[in-house]
């Protein structure tokens, strides 16, 4: 007997849940790219994707992925050789780091390892190490380890030492997930992509920024036509949006995406992420009593509210994702970046996303499925992981019975 007929549940950090409205939307015929209501959408969509990022300012989107917005950033703020500070707290900020080292810039690696966020001490040391660093570069919550930075922490940073770098964030494990204020905390630029709170096809990249980065990009000797954030911004005609053909159908998912967000209300958003993350992380605490189950980050106010990275020991985390997707429907994701490829150790890791589309029952059912794989797996784990979860959701149901407070751009 197998228990994964019906609807499968994608657990992983990205691409995610797609909501029906979504898939609806992009479910029509090829649109006129030259008049109508897919041109007259998109000033409108612009507009609430600067609320979604707390911002004001500027606003440029390309057809790529995640990793394009490293490259779109990088090639518009640097010069050859200019130099750059990353705080790295998992494989994406060495990621981010290593398209800027191939295209020709300086890059000076401050790693905070795998599981803990950045430390302001050394990142103070790093700074003063480079005084004349053209910008900073953080990750907002790292997809890989699920580590949470505080961008409004390191802003105080560099202007309590009069760094005159740009702050960096990237935020794509993080936007629409977690709180994030970029013109409040002082984020001179800041990327993300659709596949992950914006509840999207990957296939969108989006670069928002300063009018300081604006400023200082005009100097920069890498902006090639198709990756310059100037036209993108300030476009006059409807192509150069996309230097070329505008990516229809995701633009119109991405509509009916952003709507949803605004119709909850972007700090209801934060909430719901916050309510689920908390009982994610009550679950394991329960599991973690008598087994090896524990979470990569110790701090919760260091944790990702989209993602939690998580291990047991030996292969069972391979195993338990394993049995969860073949045997009961529920795909979790892999550990990422927490071992060398090939090297054994990666198999005690997994990852279980809570960003998007998702709501209780999909992450208690999630939940559920993991303690039935760990126990037909005969994994050792503590009990009560299920209630725990339950209360956690019903203790922040009450807590915030009380009106959101509105979000200010």
């Amino acid at each position: 007997m197998n228990l994964s007929n019906g609807r499968q549940y994608l657990a992983i950090p990205g691409p995610s849940v797609m909501p029906d409205r979504v898939l609806a939307a992009m479910h029509r015929a090829a649109p006129n790219i030259y008049e109508g209501d897919l041109v007259d959408m998109v000033a409108g969509l612009r507009k609430d994707l600067k609320a979604v990022a707390c911002t004001s300012q500027n606003l440029a989107i390309y057809i790529g992925n995640g990793h394009a917005t490293w490259e779109a950033t990088n090639t518009n703020v640097f010069n050859r050789g200019d130099t750059a500070v990353i705080l790295a707290t998992g494989r994406f900020g060495h990621g981010w780091a290593e398209n800027a080292r191939q295209l020709g810039i300086n890059t000076v690696v401050t790693d905070f390892g795998k599981a803990s966020p950045i430390d302001l001490e050394r990142a103070e040391a790093a700074l003063r190490a480079n005084p004349d660093a053209k910008a900073v570069m953080i990750t907002h919550v790292d997809t890989a380890t699920s580590a949470r930075n505080d961008v409004a922490a390191v802003r105080r940073l560099m202007d309590d030492l009069g760094h005159p770098g740009l702050l960096m964030v990237d935020c794509i494990a993080s936007l629409a997930c977690d709180e994030f204020r970029m013109d409040a905390w002082g984020a001179d630029v800041m990327i993300a992509a659709s596949q992950k709170g914006l509840m999207t096809p990957p296939g969108l990249g989006f670069v928002f920024f300063s009018e300081r980065a604006r400023e200082r990009s005009k100097a920069s000797d890498m902006r090639t036509p198709y990756w310059d954030w100037t036209p993108r911004n300030e476009a006059t005609w409807f192509y150069e949006n996309w230097y070329g053909t505008a990516p229809t159908h995701h633009l119109f998912g991405l509509r009916e995406a952003v709507t949803m967000i605004h119709e909850e209300g972007l700090e209801n958003v934060w909430a719901r992420h916050d309510a689920l993350a908390h009982a994610v992380w009550a679950a394991a605490e329960a599991w973690g009593k008598d087994g090896a189950f524990r979470l990569n980050i110790t701090n919760p106010d260091q944790r990702g509210r989209s993602v939690t990275a998580a291990r047991l020991s030996g292969n069972d985390g391979t195993r338990l994702r394993r049995w969860t997707e073949f045997e009961a429907g529920v795909t979790l994701g892999i550990g990422l970046g927490m071992a060398e490829p090939g090297d054994p150790a990666g198999d005690a890791y997994f990852r279980i996303a809570h960003m998007g589309h998702v709501n209780a029952p999909m992450t208690l059912g999630a939940l559920a499925t993991m303690d039935a794989g760990m126990k037909a797996l005969g994994i050792p784990h503590g009990s009560g992981a299920l209630d725990a979860a339950a209360q956690a959701l019903a203790s922040a149901q009450s807590a915030g019975q009380s009106a959101p407070r509105p979000v200010a751009v």
